[in-house]
């Protein structure tokens, strides 16, 4: 037999008993290694869903009553009729009788031309009326003379009707010169520039001392009415035919203008239109409400955000927008119980608007629904309730 075939019996006795060595203590590191790591994923679990730990929360009260249901879209001001104030003849301005941003009245001075030019051309046209009735008058004579002396038979037929034919021919330049007359005193009037609408004066685009012209594209400046005035704002087409049905029963739905943060309102008006179509792009309906701005908060161009009254929900259950949550299973809230712990409650929502929810089954006024810190709440969990306003410690 070989010498190393004689040692391996020995070597794998050898091995054997150093594995038996190892055994408890492999045993044992497993063993707190499972410890260890079923005690870390208990506390993870526990930090995540703490059942015995209270949980910080916010809560609004359910109260009971009547919720406006408004429709809120982003609107322009927009003056019911802009004008371009434009000279009607041409000349030179001499005055400015305007300041920028004024409100004027229809007929109020704007600015004036230089009239002695258009005075002139009244006199010429008032001279050769004079004269024209002068002739005409001398004509009319003539024609009276020869009808005398026609039925003497000392002239002939034909020279009556040639003088018949003067006489028509004055009178015609007769009314030629009266609309010279008159055209000349139009443009007499026409260089004095009034306000042909009120409203409120915009910024001035020519000074005087300039040539201005009745061709001129920009004028003199622009007057848009602002009282009263219009907000042309946009609805989902979805909302169309509840907007429909309300006008259809004869009463102008309120309408309210508010500023870009929903903090301040600008002012309240009334629908007074509906466009006849649906704007593809945007999927919404234009709408116009008109407002009496008496406090003139309202700016043509302004963008404002409005909301128009659609309906009210008559003794209904109100809770904050922010409590209700929503899952396959249809809309719940967390009620706060008399023991400080949260129950789900399935409910009902009628309707939207703003920050109150309007719930038609599962809740009654008085109670508390938690509004913050929803994501850490299971049923059955204990919540700490904020401290009323004014409360110590």
């Amino acid at each position: 037999m070989d010498a190393s075939e004689s040692t391996l019996p020995e070597q794998a006795a050898g091995r054997h008993a150093l594995l038996r060595g190892w055994r408890p203590w492999a045993i044992a590191g497993g063993a707190l290694l499972l410890g260890i790591f079923f005690f870390r994923g208990g506390k993870q679990t526990a930090s995540a869903n703490p059942a015995g730990r209270a949980i910080p929360v916010a809560v609004g009260k359910a109260r009971k009553g009547d919720m406006a249901v408004h429709l809120t879209g982003l609107g322009t001001v927009t003056a019911l009729n802009s004008v371009t104030v434009k000279s009607r003849v041409d000349g030179q301005l001499v005055r400015v009788a305007f300041t920028e941003g004024q409100m004027v009245r229809e007929g109020d001075l704007l600015a004036e031309i230089d009239p002695r030019p258009f005075q002139v051309q009244l006199m010429q046209a008032e001279g050769q009326l004079g004269k024209d009735q002068a002739a005409h008058q001398n004509a009319v004579a003539d024609l009276r003379r020869l009808q005398s002396l026609v039925q003497q038979g000392i002239v002939s037929r034909q020279q009556l009707d040639t003088q018949t034919t003067s006489v028509a021919q004055y009178e015609a330049a007769l009314k030629a010169d009266q609309a010279s007359v008159e055209s000349a005193r139009l443009n007499l009037t026409y260089s004095r520039i009034t306000a042909p609408i009120s409203g409120r004066v915009g910024l001035r685009l020519v000074d005087a001392g300039n040539m201005v012209r009745a061709s001129d594209a920009n004028g003199l400046a622009t007057i848009a009415p602002i009282q009263p005035i219009n907000v042309v704002f946009a609805v989902p087409a979805d909302s169309i035919q509840r907007v429909m049905s309300q006008s259809a029963k004869g009463s102008r739905l309120p309408v309210e203008a508010w500023d870009r943060d929903l903090r301040n309102r600008l002012g309240s008006g009334a629908l007074a239109a509906i466009d006849n179509q649906v704007d593809p792009a945007t999927g919404t309906v234009r709408m116009k409400a008109v407002f009496a701005n008496d406090d003139r908060a309202l700016f043509p161009n302004q963008f404002v955000n409005a909301q128009l009254l659609v309906d009210t929900l008559k003794e209904v259950v109100i809770i904050p927008t922010a409590a209700v949550q929503r899952s396959p299973q249809g809309s719940f809230v967390y009620v706060v119980k008399e023991d400080s712990t949260v129950e789900l409650r399935t409910i009902e929502v009628l309707g939207t608007d703003g920050d109150d929810s309007a719930v038609k089954q599962g809740l009654s006024g008085g109670e508390l629904v938690v509004t913050d810190g929803l994501e850490k709440l299971r049923p059955g969990s204990k919540v700490i309730l904020p401290k009323p306003a004014g409360a110590k410690g």
